[in-house]
């Protein structure tokens, strides 16, 4: 199995708060990943280190390695635009551009470069596909996004993010404002992408990650807990704390 992404000894601080400590785990290609934990442990934290959207927050110092494909991506040499290129983010709320359904898809190829109408009807159509939304909008794609429901909203940010094809996406409890059935659709999505994509998810919903996670990472009060397979960490997990939180003893 090929990791991905390498994090060593990864600390973060906010001024004086250390918000990350010592955290060091693999992501592994083509695989989903998730990160749980109670609120404010450091887990939406540590997935914005994974594309550097730290670097945006004030007083943020991180110390430590993360290796995308063996490069460290906190080298000064690092472009960060051709970083978020590769690495992908999904947000908790629905945030579509205030443009077309088309527009909101084919902004990020022509921010790099792409200015062929054909090339880009065909990475709007391959990516709504790809986000299981081609079907549902196909009529409307010169219509503003903004009129789509939340969940198609959602899945229109997934394929703005495929759209510059990424290697990894990262999703910051992307389902946690839809109803039942879109948070069902999200879940299936994320199924089919990593069949070509490593996906990092933060979701506060522990029956969410047994059910879409091959692997799982239990974060608490800014510690890695314990990581490891999905159905090892629910039903033998090695840490005490990973099992109170598990079986609803705390949290």
């Amino acid at each position: 199995m090929e990791n991905k992404i390498s994090v060593t000894n990864l600390n973060l601080y906010y001024g004086q708060n250390h918000a990350l400590k010592s955290v060091s785990m693999d992501i592994p290609e083509r695989k989903i990943t998730a990160f749980i934990g109670p609120s404010g442990c450091g887990k939406s934290t540590f997935l914005k280190t994974l594309n550097r959207m730290n670097d945006l927050v004030e007083n943020c110092r991180i110390e430590g390695e993360i290796l995308l494909d063996g490069e460290d991506i906190y080298s000064p040499k690092v472009d960060t635009t051709l970083l978020r290129k590769k690495v992908g983010m999904v947000f908790q709320q629905p945030n579509p551009f205030p443009m077309s359904i088309y527009d909101n898809v084919a902004y990020g190829p022509r921010i790099h470069g792409i200015k062929d109408k054909r090339t880009l009807d065909e990475i709007v159509e391959t990516s709504l596909r790809g986000a299981a939304i081609f079907d549902e909008v196909k009529d409307r794609l010169k219509k503003s996004a903004l009129g789509l429901s939340g969940g198609q909203q959602q899945r229109l940010c997934i394929a703005r993010a495929l759209a510059v094809r990424p290697g990894v996406i990262l999703m910051d409890e992307p389902t946690s404002a839809l109803d039942p059935i879109s948070t069902l659709k999200i879940e299936d999505l994320m199924d089919d992408l990593k069949k070509q994509y490593t996906v990092a998810i933060v979701t506060h919903n522990m029956q969410q990650a047994a059910r879409i996670a091959d692997y799982t990472a239990f974060f608490l009060v800014g510690e890695m807990v314990e990581t490891g397979a999905t159905s090892d960490l629910f039903s033998r997990p090695k840490d005490k704390r990973t099992e109170d939180y598990i079986t609803g003893r705390f949290g």
